[in-house]
């Protein structure tokens, strides 16, 4: 596998979830002694993309404080296809190569999964796996970024992922925290 090359790589953090099956905003909920949000955040912070953008609602915890260009959910009740759009729009205007999307609510993806994801990119796509189904995080090179903003609907990029290439998820990282029970299973794991 390549050295993971981050020049011209965008990051974009989905932090605009309304937290329907968990019983409201759920990025706030303590896990571990601060807000689900911020273990996202803080991992993808420690690898050097070149930009660092975050669609979020009003009640996602502050990212813009830990170096974040938040962009609101606009608007604020919009599907996940709007919060793509969105983001993917941003990294357009960045002048992005790629776009690597992440889960505000999947706190324990490692780094170094994530720095490998971005040495085999190879400017297509690429994603991460677990039980044979691709997920994010994955990385979109700039082609996808047109079919990345025109999705619609409250379903994320997995249709644009159907063939691409991907790299397992270590066991436990692809844990999505949808429901109260999955923050307390989150907690078991950290």
């Amino acid at each position: 596998m390549a050295e993971p090359d981050f020049s011209g790589i965008a990051v974009l953090l989905l932090a605009a979830g309304r937290g329907e099956r968990f019983g409201g905003p759920k990025l706030g909920a303590d896990l571990g002694g601060r807000p689900l949000a911020f273990h996202a955040a803080a991992m993808l912070n420690g690898l050097p993309f070149a930009h660092r953008l975050a669609v979020v609602r009003e009640d996602t915890p502050d990212l813009a404080a830990r170096g974040w260009t938040t962009l609101p959910l606009d608007p604020p009740h919009a599907p996940q296809s709007r919060s793509l759009a969105i983001g993917v729009a941003a990294a357009r205007a960045a002048g992005a190569r790629g776009v690597l999307i992440a889960l505000a609510d999947m706190p324990l993806v490692p780094a170094a999964h994530v720095a490998a994801l971005v040495g085999a990119f190879d400017g297509d796509r690429i994603a991460s796996s677990a039980e044979g189904q691709r997920m994010p995080p994955a990385l979109f090179g700039a082609r996808h970024f047109g079919a990345l903003e025109a999705l619609s609907g409250d379903r994320g990029a997995g249709a644009l992922l159907v063939d691409a290439p991907c790299l397992p998820l270590p066991p436990g990282a692809e844990l999505d925290v949808d429901r109260p029970e999955d923050l307390a299973r989150a907690a078991g794991l950290l």
